[in-house]
């Protein structure tokens, strides 16, 4: 049997460890996966170094959501420590117009201690309409309290703050997958289409009858994706 890959994965916004259970469950019998914390940092280049703080010499990177803008800021930052990426539910672009307008809202709301309000308002754009009853909403919410406000303030902080990562798409000479929820209210189909197109290595993957957390919607598909792309790609 060939030596398993080493696997980095990365959370989003709202989440911790627990939103990768499945895969890394799932995936252990083809690499030894890592999830590295990145509650600390105030922008993308210092969550991408505190990611680094341990990593293995040579890498399979995915990041999912916010953790997709960290995997590019690794891109940047040691582009031939890491063998393939896979982007998940994220983007290559900077925010445009209106979601720097709501990612400000948002931001304020939390400094005038809204942040339970501010979660609320997030959890349709978190989840498929079909997923808002059942057990992921207290998953998720049971996550965020773990993250908590001061941490979600600085990711929010530094998101917004992240640079374009097109021209590194373009430059990347490793397997680049793109995964999404056919319905991901928060970054969708086009934006994983265009990060395929960018990459010289680049394929997009569509999982149906889903939202933003693939990783935790449909599972068992994300994690058949990852598979994929870590043994084929």
């Amino acid at each position: 049997m060939a030596d398993k890959q080493k696997l980095v994965l990365i959370p989003g916004l709202v989440c911790d460890e627990a939103v990768w259970a499945h895969q890394t469950a799932h995936l252990a019998d083809i690499a030894d996966i890592t999830v590295p914390p990145v509650t600390e940092g105030a922008s993308m280049v210092e969550m991408a170094r505190i990611a680094l703080d341990g990593a293995p010499t040579k890498f399979a990177l995915a990041g999912f959501s916010m953790g997709g803008y960290i995997a590019l800021e690794l891109l940047r930052q040691v582009p031939d420590r890491i063998t393939r990426l896979a982007l998940l539910d994220t983007s290559a672009i900077a925010d445009t117009p209106k979601k720097a307008e709501w990612r400000a809202a948002s931001i304020s709301a939390c400094e005038r201690g809204e942040f339970d309000r501010v979660i609320d308002a997030m959890m349709p754009l978190l989840l498929h309409k079909d997923q808002q009853i059942g057990p992921l909403p207290l998953f998720v919410r049971e996550m965020v309290g773990r993250v908590g406000a001061a941490a979600y303030l600085r990711r929010h902080r530094a998101t917004g703050m992240r640079q374009d990562a097109r021209d590194l798409l373009r430059a990347a000479k490793q397997p680049v997958r793109a995964i999404c929820g056919r319905q991901d209210a928060l970054n969708g189909v086009a934006d994983h289409e265009e990060i395929a197109a960018l990459a010289p290595c680049g394929r997009c993957s569509i999982i149906e009858d889903c939202g933003h957390m693939t990783i935790i919607e449909r599972p068992q598909a994300a994690t058949a994706l990852l598979r994929d792309w870590l043994l084929y790609d």
